[in-house]
């Protein structure tokens, strides 16, 4: 079975997305539509800008979901998906992939999040940081610990976590898990806490949007990062969805949950390999692809 995954922040590069909007006609149209809905040239950024550009939350996540996406359907029938599931931003990429969002409602979402977490940023000074070679269960008892907000936000791969909130007690716990055995838990370049109660704002904000926002039946399950479950509920998606702002990125158990479910073939659609890599420290037993 096909399972076809969406990367989130990170994977971005400059001159994403250039040789789709250069030779696919219908890839061609729908830059360019983006360009409209967002009301600035995204593409001459995505194409032609700096690594700095790329980097800004507001163009980060609409570059990546349109890359994603438009590769997507650019596969035309060969596009067959039997379950989907995208890391934090790439779970819209999935939905939109998957049939459950509109090309340019999922665009919408994703630019309203984007600046939803870029306001949640500025109001508290907090940060994430890499925790490596450490039990998943030894870094949340060590964050329960802490004082300030620090919870654990991206379950990557066994023995690859990041852990979210603000920055002192970000500060406090890297100190910590060092001392527990940590083999590194190192802050990581990014401007705010993703996946902590710190997106509480953001969360609140999306909410509105999200609920105004039409969501079908998916046409395959989608593995929604709150619960790593599969999901075809309209109602359901959309609660994961607002959900997922505060809640941590279960990809771990997404993963194992697909390859429980029949998942026999990964292939990840977007900018980079970071999927591709963590899903073969997963399971090494699946096969597993890209397309960028």
């Amino acid at each position: 079975m096909n399972a076809y995954v969406f990367p989130g922040q990170g994977a971005q590069f400059v001159g994403m997305g250039k040789d789709l909007y250069e030779n696919n006609a219908e890839a061609h149209e729908l830059f360019e539509r983006a360009n409209e809905i967002l009301g600035f040239r995204i593409t001459d950024l995505m194409f032609n800008g700096t690594d700095e550009d790329l980097r800004q939350t507001n163009v980060t996540q609409p570059a990546i979901f349109l890359h994603s996406v438009i590769l997507a359907k650019s596969l035309g029938e060969d596009f067959r998906p039997d379950m989907v599931a995208g890391h934090s931003l790439g779970e819209f990429s999935a939905l939109v992939a998957a049939g459950a969002l509109s090309f340019d409602d999922g665009l919408r979402l994703v630019a309203a999040r984007a600046n939803a977490m870029q306001k949640a940023c500025e109001l508290t000074e907090s940060t994430m940081a890499a925790v490596l070679a450490l039990p998943d269960e030894k870094v949340e008892e060590i964050c329960a610990g802490i004082d300030g907000v620090v919870v654990c936000a991206n379950y990557n791969c066994p023995g690859q976590l990041v852990i979210s909130g603000e920055v002192a007690a970000i500060d406090a716990a890297c100190e910590a898990l060092k001392a527990a055995g940590a083999k590194r838990a190192l802050k990581l370049k990014v401007g705010g806490a993703f996946h902590s109660p710190c997106m509480e704002p953001a969360r609140a904000e999306l909410a509105q949007a999200i609920e105004n926002t039409e969501v079908h039946a998916p046409k395959c399950p989608v593995y929604q990062n709150v619960d790593a479950l599969p999901h075809t509920d309209p109602i359901e998606i959309k609660a994961n969805l607002i959900a997922q702002l505060t809640a941590p990125v279960r990809w771990t158990q997404t993963v194992r949950n697909m390859i429980a479910d029949g998942a026999t073939d990964f292939i990840e659609l977007g900018p980079g390999k970071v999927l591709q890599g963590l899903v073969a420290k997963i399971d090494g037993t699946v096969a597993v692809s890209g397309m960028q």
